[in-house]
């Protein structure tokens, strides 16, 4: 089992529209938002997802999940749901992490279950707020901000 970290390219546009799209079910289905479901389709443009750089995971040279973000703020991140807990969302945040100059912060919705996750690689609550949902501004959500630092030199 590799998993590998590379730039997206146009050609993984199906792919990542397919994992964003079962993925983001998931997602919502946690924070007991499922009614405000859209796919990639209808909301990259206005959520700027090629606003920042974007990341796709291979496992095994398939591709199996997809981050995007700036230095300091990861926007999307997003894994196949037939191969989650296999490394591959560990990859793709590792990957930006490893990169990072100065602190990364991320917006998790409440009831996500992926916000244990981030917080096993290093990630800490900073704040909750309530507001209108990304991608879908009908609804109502809460999230949280999560923010890793890097370990500082003595």
């Amino acid at each position: 089992m590799t998993i590998t970290v590379r730039p997206y390219e146009s050609r993984d546009w199906d792919d990542i529209r397919r994992i964003h799209d079962a993925a983001r079910l998931d997602e919502l289905r946690g924070a007991g938002l499922l009614e405000a479901y859209l796919d990639l389709e209808a909301t990259y443009e206005n959520e700027g997802l090629f606003d920042d750089d974007v990341w796709v995971a291979e496992l095994d040279g398939r591709v199996a999940g997809f981050l995007a973000g700036s230095p300091g703020e990861i926007t999307w991140a997003y894994v196949d749901p037939a191969l989650y807990r296999r490394g591959v969302g560990r990859a793709l945040v590792q990957h930006v992490l490893d990169r990072a100059t100065g602190p990364v912060e991320l917006e998790v919705l409440d009831g996500n279950a992926a916000r244990a996750f981030y917080e096993a690689v290093g990630f800490e609550w900073e704040a909750t707020t309530t507001g209108k949902l990304a991608g879908n501004e009908a609804f109502p959500a809460t999230g949280h901000t999560l923010v890793w630092r890097p370990a500082t030199k003595d």
